[in-house]
């Protein structure tokens, strides 16, 4: 978006929104901007989008406003209504619409035409017709980027997406509604030398390592099979690139190919975020995920067998979940994580806007509504409570940045790049081994107490043992911090080796 306004002639700056508001005020009245652009993308920030807009027109800021983002292109008329002081919103890919959106108002110009926008008519949402998606995602600059930061051991890192959408239809998910609306394809994939060329740059001007793809679902299979991924590593090695970079995707684990994998990891590939999200055969097909556990059994099997590091989703909490069911999980978790590959990562299916889910949930009369964004209770009461109760005593174990699950992921990460820029095998494993001992143990431990606590919570024990569950919540903070500590004296040495080797 700022790259095609920086082309057309305009002077940009982007703004974060975790920022203090006192001081994004002073920022817009020094710059007196045109047009002011909100990014509303999820529902949970929208209450910090309305109070960060009343505040800004409070303190006499008097210029256009408008929104963009999945939200706000998919529920504009609510936003209109959260927030009337918006003057229009640019609906799905904005870079055309907000480009003329500019100019009109720069110009002094009608706007309200503009293609692709809502706009409020006799206080009335209402919106033009949508823009199509552009064919060719490579007619579009690069994006221009903020300072570089830090991955690990001086090495910079750059988010990057090979191509926009995603064909599937899982039920929880609204990336595929989003790229339904306008016309024109559900995904659209850059050319691979042109992927390469911007690594390329970056590598070259801004000393840039490691590559995160953001790409919802990356390319490793397509119409053409796996043909883009394999031009796209032969592009690499052409540039130099493949034995000097690092880079991460995100994909299904029914797409994980041993011949291909070898062949990305043979040009950086380090890192593989997929979405398991079940681990029985029944709830996938609930979810329409339109695989099978044994695929995706299949898929962690061979990464673990190429040795490279994956993350995964799994929602352990769903809508449905009965102690059966969850216990079901929790042995599909242990058959892949009790080796200390990955940390075990679990969550709470929420209904987003615009899913399949939310609907269901709608219609079942179990649909909540919070601060503008879905939840739910469970059917049966001891579960609302058991998955209140294990959210409490894990969140900070699992959700907070300098929790453990968090430390454990980044340390594997660490290890990761300074085993690939140092070259120094055997030593490395012998760390490697460590690390892989403490995430199995602390593995073992967070499921054993859930499969526990699951015992608990369906005989009813928990309504007259109050002191055990006290128990348990002291054991669960002190096994926590017994495991932080054995992770910072192994983080300890990897930096003192990195010191050495890098």
């Amino acid at each position: 978006m700022e790259a095609i306004l920086r082309v057309a002639g305009f002077e940009t700056k982007i703004l974060n929104l975790s920022g203090n508001k006192t001081e994004i005020y002073r920022t817009l009245k020094r710059l007196n901007p045109r047009i002011v652009g909100f990014s509303v993308i999820f529902d949970c920030h929208i209450y910090k989008f309305k109070d960060l807009v009343y505040y800004l027109r409070k303190k006499g800021i008097n210029c256009h406003f408008t929104a963009g983002g999945h939200y706000a292109s998919l529920k504009y008329k609510e936003l209109f209504e959260l927030i009337p002081q918006l003057d229009s919103i640019v609906r799905f890919e904005g870079e055309y619409t907000m480009l003329e959106l500019v100019n009109s108002v720069s110009k002094g110009a009608e706007w309200r035409k503009t293609e692709g926008l809502a706009y409020k008519k006799n206080g009335t949402a209402v919106s033009n017709k949508l823009r199509s998606f552009e064919k060719d995602l490579d007619k579009f600059p690069f994006p221009v980027r903020l300072p570089l930061r830090e991955y690990a051991f001086n090495k910079k890192f750059a988010t990057i997406i090979a191509g926009r959408g995603c064909v599937h239809n899982c039920s929880f998910c609204n990336t595929r509604k989003f790229y339904s609306f306008p016309p024109g394809s559900l995904k659209r994939i850059r050319k691979p030398e042109m992927v390469v060329e911007e690594m390329k740059m970056l590598f070259d001007k801004r000393k840039c390592r490691i590559f995160l793809f953001q790409d919802d679902d990356f390319p490793v299979k397509t119409n053409n099979k796996s043909n883009w991924v394999i031009a796209f590593c032969k592009e690499l090695e052409a540039s130099g690139l493949n034995k000097k970079i690092l880079w991460k995707i995100n994909c299904r684990p029914d797409e994980v190919n041993e011949k291909i994998f070898t062949l990305m990891k043979s040009n950086g590939l380090f890192l593989v975020y997929i979405g398991i999200e079940e681990g029985t055969d029944k709830g996938l097909k609930r979810m329409n995920k339109c695989t099978t556990v044994s695929k995706n059994l299949e898929g962690i099997r061979i990464l673990k067998k190429l040795r490279l590091g994956f993350d995964f989703g799994f929602l352990l909490f769903q809508p449905s979940t009965t102690y059966g069911s969850l216990n079901k999980n929790l042995e599909f978790l242990r058959q892949f994580c009790s080796d200390g590959y990955t940390p075990v990562i679990f969550d709470k299916m929420m209904p987003s806007y615009e899913t399949r889910l939310e609907k269901e949930l709608k219609k079942e009369g179990r649909l909540k509504i919070i601060n503008a964004s879905g939840d739910y209770d469970f059917l049966d009461d001891s579960m609302d409570e058991y998955y209140d109760y294990i959210d409490d005593c894990f969140y900070e174990w699992q959700k907070f940045s300098c929790g453990l699950a968090n430390i454990l992921k980044w340390t594997r990460n660490y290890y990761a790049v300074l085993h690939y820029y140092s070259n120094n095998g055997s030593y490395f494993l012998s760390l490697r081994r460590k690390l892989t001992r403490i995430i199995s143990s602390s593995n073992l431990f967070l499921l054993d107490t859930l499969k526990d606590l699951s015992e608990i919570f369906e005989s009813g024990k928990y309504k007259t043992e109050t002191d055990l569950l006290e128990d348990y919540r002291e054991k669960i903070t002190s096994m926590h911090d017994y495991f932080k500590k054995l992770i910072y004296y192994y983080i300890d040495l990897l930096l003192m080796h990195g010191q050495v080797y890098l």
